[in-house]
């Protein structure tokens, strides 16, 4: 993978994008880009907001959009955010109708919007624990089709290369351990005959383990996401449908009225988040995670990051090597 990295010419990119959660694996691919030497200023920053900015409070981490503007600015590297108008919750209500507009940052600070207007389809139950993300629709619906979308309705990208980076590793899982570390975006189209835009995907971590994940990060001394510090392994969503037991049980401790309104949605829908067993039956079954210290709660709950992003002193966060309650 290293040599891959190294082989690519990133000089030959107009744009490289970085899709960034805040976690562990989007940072790391930052990261290894600068150490390869690639300039700050061809890097953009996209992130995608699970819950919308419509009012929606259902998924995310509350700390999360805040804390990816603050690492962008410690590293001096721009940051734009998109979403899917109603977010995560709009989609799972959608009641014979279609899915909503999709809303993208630009770097003149115009908020765009695109799509709404296609047919009418009901879900009305969470996405399943699946690799097919036909079924897995929250990946498909509020990041990935998002990503896409702010890509295609941009004339800046049109003939030009632009370089389209994730941080799935092939050590998450078997499926992810398939996807390839270099190919055509969903988004690309070099063949276009009167516009063309080409667009490259690439995993610059894809064979890379936790440790140097960790490794890395640890380099740069910067402090992971405070989901991280209260024990959480993956910075996935709060309620992320791939939640543990014992992640649900410490969500419930932390933030209970998230627990209590996917317990309402699973006897609204008739059908629960893990479909076997019901968001009550994890908690009960789980064990919150031991010393989340209430001023790492409050950092996490918050809207609004303030701490420091570069730390003097590093240490690994209690998540660390946890357990993989990710996607299949």
């Amino acid at each position: 993978m290293d040599s891959i990295l190294s082989q690519l010419k990133f000089s030959d990119y107009d744009y490289i994008i970085i899709a960034f959660s805040g976690g562990k694996d989007s940072q790391s691919c930052v990261l290894s880009l600068l150490e390869a030497g690639v300039p700050k200023e061809k890097i953009e920053l996209w992130h995608h907001e699970i819950d919308g900015r419509e009012g929606s409070t259902l998924m995310d981490w509350p700390s999360t959009p805040s804390y990816c503007r603050a690492f962008a600015r410690a590293l001096d590297i721009p940051i734009y955010f998109s979403w899917k108008e109603g977010g995560f919750e709009r989609e799972m209500l959608r009641n014979n109708q279609p899915t909503a507009p999709t809303h993208y940052e630009s770097p003149d600070g115009a908020i765009h919007a695109v799509g709404g207007a296609g047919p009418p389809n009901t879900r009305l139950k969470f996405p399943q624990v699946s690799a097919d993300l036909s079924v897995r629709w929250c990946s498909a619906y509020t990041k990935i089709d998002v990503g896409a979308a702010a890509i295609r309705n941009q004339e800046r990208f049109l003939g030009k290369k632009t370089l389209f980076i994730t941080g799935e590793r092939a050590e998450e899982s078997s499926a992810r351990a398939k996807y390839r570390v270099l190919e055509p975006d969903r988004a690309d189209r070099r063949n276009g005959k009167r516009k063309m835009r080409l667009v490259d995907h690439f995993r610059p971590v894809h064979l890379w383990n936790e440790s140097e994940v960790w490794d890395i990060i640890k380099r740069w001394k910067i402090r992971p996401h405070p989901a991280y510090e209260l024990g959480w392994a993956r910075l996935s969503c709060c309620s992320c449908i791939f939640g543990s037991k014992d992640q649900f049980a410490s969500l419930e401790r932390i933030m209970p009225a998230h627990v209590k309104r996917i317990s309402d949605y699973e006897k609204q829908f008739g059908v629960t988040i893990k479909r076997k067993e019901s968001v009550e039956q994890l908690v009960n079954s789980g064990t919150p995670y031991k010393g989340m210290k209430a001023e790492i709660i409050k950092l996490a709950l918050s809207n609004s990051y303030s701490e420091n992003i570069i730390l003097n002193k590093w240490q690994l966060p209690a998540g660390a090597f946890g357990e993989n309650a990710g996607p299949t």
